[in-house]
């Protein structure tokens, strides 16, 4: 069995053993590095009839693809790591479920959205539940609530928060270690540079091309430092192209891909009736803030810093989306006469929580300038506004409008 090491409690493994109780096929997905095998072991440790199998052991492997019916005969739930290294085993285990419905069949592991790999001949509807793992949250690491999504939209702009120890320099540093298990437990600069050089040049040897024929992986590379240097920003592809000199459709597969394995994250338009003047380009955002500022390195100016912050911020809004009791979705807003707002929450009923990221340590009122046009024209649909900044303490700024240090993502509501 494979040993954890410092083992850090994850949001997910709740979600994990609520889905085993009730469905047959559970798929722990994400990027390499995660700790998705270390996550899987964990949601095992009581089931005394589990089965672990790992397919990067080149016999485990072999013995899959030659019989894979046989391979799935197990008495209880069956771990199988790195699923997609067999793509044999997938109608097996469709075959294997129908015939035993039984929930808690299977707990399967990927590096790679499953489902967007060609070799895999089909999906599991009604029958599979898929749990998406990220990088550790801010909360993760320091066992603090990471609540902000669910008292959001529970208190509105009743929301109150403790004052923050951290300040801009702070929020740097942890926006440069990012969420990786490795990376945080590295606790050199230079170390933790060399986890993100080898992490990118793995995932580029392996996992891209394990969804697709690139045939020019200098292009990918290229790719991929000029997206971090836009991480936050709009997605504009025929500007990419033009930059790197590569045909536009090459730009938006390649970019199809990177989402794919995780590397980044494409946050869509939001737009109401109410705000017909939105338009509908896409956000980008490096899925994790340390590999951002990792390629970013030497390249420090007023503009980067603000946008290193802004991806830390958004993903960690992301983080806990998967995870939270509230059923919201992440856009953005920009309108034609340039107004934007950095993140905007929506839940099922409508209501909208309007986020502003700000890498300063202080806030104006002209901060809250598209929050109140968003909040007059949504009514009563707006639940709140907040304004996230590298200051130490929660101000108001009007009915439903305050500025939050960024801390309270994941430090909890202050104590009466």
């Amino acid at each position: 069995m494979r040993q954890a090491v410092d083992y850090l409690p994850r949001r997910a493994a709740d979600l994990i053993e609520e889905a085993l109780a009730d469905t047959r096929v559970v798929i722990i997905n994400g990027a390499r590095q995660t700790g998705k095998s270390t996550l899987a072991e964990h949601c095992l440790v009581n089931r005394v009839d589990a089965v672990k199998c790992y397919l990067d052991d080149p016999r485990t492997r072999s013995a899959a693809a030659a019989d894979p019916v046989a391979f799935l005969d197990a008495p209880g739930t069956m771990l199988i790591d790195e699923v997609q290294r067999v793509p044999e085993l997938w109608l097996a285990i469709k075959n294997t479920v129908d015939r035993d419905p039984r929930p808690g069949r299977f707990l399967l592991t990927g590096s790679a959205r499953l489902l967007g790999l060609s070799e895999l001949p089909d999906s599991l509807p009604g029958r599979s539940e898929t749990i998406e793992l990220f990088p550790l949250s801010q909360g993760e690491i320091n066992n603090s609530p990471d609540d902000f999504v669910d008292a959001a939209f529970t208190e509105g702009s009743r929301l109150r928060t403790e004052r923050a120890e951290l300040r801009r320099k702070d929020y740097i540093s942890l926006a440069a270690r990012g969420g990786y298990p490795e990376a945080i437990s590295r606790h050199s600069p230079r170390r933790r540079a060399q986890f993100f050089k080898s992490y990118l040049d793995d995932i580029m040897s392996r996992d891209v091309h394990q969804v697709a024929d690139i045939r020019r992986s200098s292009d990918m590379r290229r790719l991929i430092a000029t997206l971090a240097a836009q991480s936050g920003g709009l997605l504009n592809y025929r500007r990419v192209s033009s930059d790197l000199g590569v045909p536009v459709t090459t730009v938006r597969e390649y970019i199809g891909l990177l989402e794919v394995i995780y590397l980044i994250r494409l946050i869509p338009a939001w737009s109401s009736n109410a705000t017909s003047r939105a338009i509908a380009t896409p956000k980008l955002i490096v899925n994790d803030s340390g590999i951002a500022a990792h390629l970013l390195t030497g390249v420090t100016t007023h503009t980067t810093i603000g946008s290193l912050i802004e991806t830390f911020v958004l993903s960690e809004l992301a983080r806990q989306l998967t995870w939270s009791q509230t059923m919201a979705r992440l856009y953005h807003y920009r309108d034609r006469d340039g107004r934007e707002v950095d993140a905007i929450l929506e839940d099922n009923a409508g209501r909208i929580v309007a986020i502003e990221v700000k890498a300063a340590e202080t806030v104006r009122t002209d901060d809250f300038r598209t929050l109140r046009i968003l909040q007059d024209r949504l009514g009563d649909r707006f639940r709140a506004g907040f304004v996230l900044y590298c200051g130490d303490q929660q101000l108001p700024f009007g009915e439903g409008l305050s500025c939050l240090p960024i801390s309270a993502l994941w430090k909890g509501a202050a104590t009466a």
